[in-house]
């Protein structure tokens, strides 16, 4: 019988999964040291040490039931693991456990138990299994309503992945949405919902740029007028022209369909993290070690 305070005490020092651990005791009769080597043998334990690696690489995903929408992001440390099937095959695992879950956050999405362990436990197993750093970066729930709608986007295979959410009932239009999401990156669904000090600023900003561009003083508060609006075209979802008719804004797209937006999330793969700085050689010879 194993004792479960040794699978825990070998799980610390190895990082390998709980399953694993209790596999290589039972291998090794018991015996820690022993059971350590199996780890090393088998190639398992090296994912503690790739623990404190970069990992901007990945995958982002969508998915959705009748009731609730999942989109994540999945880390790994190159593009070369994150377009190979074991690593989508897992980025898909992971969404649907999460999507049959009621979690908040990714410390509690990692406490998730499932059949094969813990989420984290899975996380450790694949990272051993590939040889790079794994990891869940983030995620976000959406609960929609019966008067409600998903749409979802995915480019590059979900380099960039969009989730959108529609009053309404018309599955074309959300997903247009979506798209449009991925294509301009709007940081605003309308203008109302415009950050009065990011609009302050650019008003800053317009306002010196028209001083030193020599324009007289009397008409500097109808150029920062229209500028504004462009501005708004900028960062506004509802008053960019819409990809596919560029002659409309997305405004008039969405309520020509009786539809209503009611949010948008985007996820870009590495968004806001440090970027590797080795080379392929360099990768190569690190995966050797």
């Amino acid at each position: 019988m194993i004792n479960p305070n040794d699978v825990k005490k070998l799980r610390e020092i190895t990082g390998a999964g709980m399953l694993d651990c209790k596999k290589a005791l039972e291998e090794s009769n018991g015996d820690i040291d022993r059971a350590i080597d199996w780890l090393r043998e088998k190639g398992i334990s090296k994912a503690a040490k790739k623990a404190d690696r970069i990992a901007t690489e990945g995958l982002c995903n969508v998915v959705y039931n009748n009731a609730k929408a999942i989109i994540l992001e999945i880390n790994c440390e190159t593009d070369f693991v994150a377009r190979n099937s074991v690593f989508n095959n897992f980025l898909h695992k992971l969404s649907n456990i999460l999507l049959n879950s009621n979690v908040d956050t990714v410390e509690e999405a990692l406490n998730i138990v499932t059949e094969e362990g813990k989420l984290s436990d899975l996380i450790i197993n694949m990272t051993a299994l590939i040889g790079e750093k794994i990891s869940l970066r983030r995620f976000q729930t959406i609960v929609k309503q019966d008067d409600e709608i998903f749409g979802s986007y995915l480019h590059m295979g979900g380099k960039i992945a969009v989730l959108s959410l529609l009053k309404g009932d018309n599955i074309e239009v959300a997903k247009d949405i979506a798209m449009q999401g991925a294509a301009m990156n709007p940081k605003y669904i309308s203008k109302e919902d415009v950050n009065l000090d990011d609009l302050e600023h650019e008003k800053a900003i317009l306002k010196e740029q028209a001083i030193n561009e020599g324009k007289p003083i009397n008409i500097i508060d109808k150029m920062i007028e229209g500028r504004i609006n462009k501005y708004y075209q900028e960062v506004c979802l509802e008053e960019q022209s819409f990809v596919k008719n560029n002659d409309i804004t997305i405004k008039q797209y969405v309520s020509s369909n009786d539809c209503q937006i009611i949010k948008v999330i985007r996820f870009e793969v590495g968004e806001g993290m440090e970027k590797r700085n080795d080379n392929f050689a360099k990768e190569v010879m690190n995966q050797l070690k």
